[in-house]
């Protein structure tokens, strides 16, 4: 394997550092206390990746068995436990913990034991904001055709 092509043909580098504080405010709190943090949108990563912090409140939730055709996820548990279908089996995966699912890869994630905290890691960069968002407005409580564009509209296949 080897480096891809060069993305930056400067000869002296720029200043363009990314820089998010801890203390960053959550972009979304879902209904049953869940945060989501927007660390690194594809937006600001000229579509390389995009990069979310999600705190579970403690209530079982989270996406059962799916899968993505253009993006590849991976998860980093910072706290606590979040349980990760790997295609097979659900996995308790504790703090250290990392997961990398390719693109067409069964999987999905639910914290099961309280609350937990978590990195979520898309490549490319798709805009998974909106998809998170229009979960957080009820979008994914929609029956029918509505609920299936939704869903393919941001790349989720229910398996």
């Amino acid at each position: 394997m080897s480096y891809p092509p060069p993305i930056y043909h400067g000869d002296s580098g720029e200043v363009s550092a990314h820089v998010v504080p801890a203390d960053l405010e959550p972009a979304l709190v879902y209904p049953n206390g869940n945060k989501v943090f927007y660390l690194a949108q594809g937006s600001a990563t000229q579509g390389t990746f995009g990069l979310y912090r999600w705190e579970f409140a403690g209530p079982a939730s989270g996406p059962g068995a799916h899968f993505h055709r253009t993006i590849t996820e991976s998860f980093y548990v910072l706290e606590g436990t979040v349980t990760i279908f790997d295609g097979k089996d659900w996995v308790k995966c504790h703090a250290g913990d990392f997961a990398h699912v390719p693109a067409g890869g069964i999987h999905g994630f639910r914290n099961e034991d309280g609350a937990a905290k978590m990195l979520l890691h898309f490549a490319p960069g798709a805009p998974r904001e909106a998809y998170f968002e229009g979960l957080a407005a009820g979008m994914g409580q929609l029956d029918g055709d509505a609920y299936d564009r939704f869903m393919r509209e941001h790349d989720n296949t229910w398996v």
